[in-house]
């Protein structure tokens, strides 16, 4: 029983997508499901797994879960017991010929998908650490649980490519997901009836040229849309793939990975090709015979018909079920699915710490001041060499002595300590020109832009500075802060006019942003200036020299390698001003009109 591609709802498809994979988890690989907590979720699962095997394991597997407890290990426990090296199965192998349900997979961190892959496509977990040499078999099916909310919440594309099939419950309402028009009685005979399921080339041929079509680069595209259409045909009761299920793979396997439009010829090329008359063929030459060109027989046609009518079957088919949205999309993208949004937080760079920060990993080091001794590590690292180790015991000290010992020698190279890592928190330093007529309206927008993001600085935890050039040199008017009252006070009172001395302003920038990365934290630079300079680094007027000495304090910041923004403030971009962000290695944002919320989102979109 399938649903009526001319009457399926979205829940529909969550249904018939949750009967397929159960009919063949391993073949198709999974499922990606993406949607936040909710009661139509649950629903999804709660579905999915009454439709599973009754003895089939179905384990959950969180996103920041052990290599040894999803791989197995050394179970350390036993070890201590045992005085010898005891393995522990993993989760996945636990859960072999069944099912492995991952949370979070917008979160899973790259080495931790590439692991899983590399299951997926062994059949088997190979285990080799901790003195423990290991396979174990783990053939199983995945739910991966997408609660990503923005575009660039994605799960690893590593994993992605391996399931069969991206679903997506977000536009479901939960009085719509009532219908379950599936049991576990149906699933039971597909799934006794899959292995007999058979498959003709011509099918094989359609699947991959509408993969090809559809600009999907995956060879395992193709498969997994066989696999979806073999358990189609598994579930209608047929014992061989029919247009039907060929139709249904490329709707569900095919059409979530979509990247480009296929252009179809029109008809009317075809009818006005049809219209044209033959071409006589040319006589033949007095001394050859005849040749008797014999029309296709009624057969062959049939054949060329019935193949066209397949792949333009599953074309519609998968093209009907690409969404409204991402179709306009890909025309306007001209053959890109997915654009990469950028994030909206800001953080700074990781950098390893000591004593605070979140775990991330060990190493191997000795007991100084201010590490955290990881035991368990430790532990784990000491147990294969026990039975060694009380060997040498034993040839130094009596036997007796040596049974009252303790049951775990630890050395000194067993000490793991843990490895913290942590988000620094950043600081925005504005450098503002406050030169000539202009300068109060620039400082009206620095003002505007600093106050709107102090706004958030106890959500981003980042800091504000404010540096201003003027006459013959720069002021720090506002140390890095996150008090909104100090930056107001500080802003109110400058005055404005004078020369440009833009080379001393960036070099009191400069100082600035090693100051605060060698505290730790990551500055972020944002000028806002018309890079005409005037007033050179001695403080003597002349252009020349002026912006001889700007390209020179200039090239500091991009040789030190730090994050920056030129706004140009004048009327109408200069030619100046972007050489100056060149040199600067700084995005160039020509912003002449730009009021306080422009400014503050453009600096949002630069330390994102």
């Amino acid at each position: 029983m399938t649903p009526d591609p001319r009457s399926y709802t979205p829940w529909d498809d969550a249904t018939f997508v949750a009967a397929l994979f159960a009919v063949d988890p391993v073949g198709t690989g999974g499922v990606c499901l993406r949607a936040l907590p909710g009661p139509v979720r649950d629903q999804w699962l709660n579905h999915t797994r009454e439709l599973l095997p009754p003895e089939a394991p179905v384990r959950r597997v969180p996103v920041h879960i052990a290599d040894g407890r999803l791989l197995g290990g050394l179970d350390l426990t036993a070890t201590l017991q045992a005085g010898r090296p005891v393995a522990e199965r993993g989760v996945l192998a636990d859960a072999h010929n069944g099912v492995v349900i991952m949370a979070m997979v917008e979160r899973l961190p790259t080495a931790m998908a590439a692991r899983l892959a590399a299951v997926l496509d062994a059949g088997e977990v190979a285990l080799e650490r901790d003195g423990i040499a290991l396979r174990s078999p783990a053939r199983l099916g995945v739910i991966a649980l997408d609660e990503g909310i923005s575009e660039d919440e994605r799960p690893p594309t590593v994993l992605l490519d391996r399931l069969a099939f991206l679903l997506d419950l977000s536009g479901i309402a939960y009085q719509s997901a009532v219908s379950f028009p599936y049991d576990l009685e149906q699933i039971t005979e597909a799934r006794h009836r899959l292995p007999q399921i058979e498959v003709s080339e011509s099918i094989l041929e359609v699947l991959c040229a509408t993969a090809l079509m559809f600009g999907i680069t995956s060879l395992r595209a193709p498969l997994h849309a066989l696999k979806v259409a073999r358990a189609s045909a598994a579930l209608a009761g047929r014992n061989e793939v029919s247009a039907e299920d060929a139709a249904i793979a490329g709707r569900l396997a095919l059409a979530p990975r979509a990247t480009v439009i296929p252009v179809i010829e029109e008809e009317s090329q075809e009818n006005e090709a049809e219209e044209a008359p033959p071409e006589q063929p040319p006589e033949p030459p007095p001394d050859q015979p005849p040749q008797n060109d014999e029309p296709p027989k009624e057969d062959e046609e049939l054949q060329i018909d019935m193949d066209q009518l397949l792949e333009d079957l599953v074309l519609e088919a998968t093209k009907a079920a690409i969404p409204a949205g991402l179709l306009a999309q890909l025309k306007v993208a001209g053959g890109s699915s997915r654009g990469q949004a950028r994030s909206g937080g800001r953080a700074g760079a990781v950098q390893k710490s000591r004593q605070r920060g979140r775990p991330a990993g060990t190493y191997r080091g000795e007991l100084r001041s201010g590490v955290r001794l990881n035991v368990i590590e430790t532990l784990r690292a000491a147990a294969p060499w026990q039975p060694i180790r009380r060997r040498e015991r034993l040839r130094e000290l009596a036997e007796d002595i040596a049974r009252r010992t303790a049951r775990v020698e630890v050395r000194s190279d067993d000490f793991r300590i843990t490895r913290l890592k942590q988000r620094s928190q950043t600081t925005s330093i504005f450098v503002v020109d406050a030169s000539g007529s202009a300068a109060l309206h620039r400082l009206a927008e620095a003002k505007g832009a600093v106050e709107l993001l102090l706004a958030d600085c106890y959500v981003r935890r980042d800091r504000v500075a404010l540096i201003a050039f003027r006459g013959s040199g720069a002021e720090l008017l506002l140390p890095p802060t996150r008090s909104l009252v100090r930056a107001k006070r500080s802003l109110a009172g400058l005055p404005g006019g004078g020369g440009t001395p833009l080379a001393a302003g960036i070099e009191a920038a400069w100082a600035l942003a090693d100051t605060v990365k060698r505290q730790g934290d990551t500055p972020v630079l944002i000028f806002l200036t018309d890079g005409k300079a005037n007033i050179g680094r001695d403080g003597n007027p002349g252009r020349a020299k002026a912006n001889e000495d700007a390209i020179t304090a200039a090239r500091m910041i991009r040789v030190d390698g730090m994050t920056a923004l030129l706004v140009d403030t004048s009327p109408r971009p200069q030619p100046t001003a972007q050489t100056l962000a060149q040199e600067m290695g700084a995005r160039y944002l020509p912003l002449p009109f730009a009021d306080a919320n422009t400014l503050s989102i453009a600096v949002q979109a630069v330390t994102a």
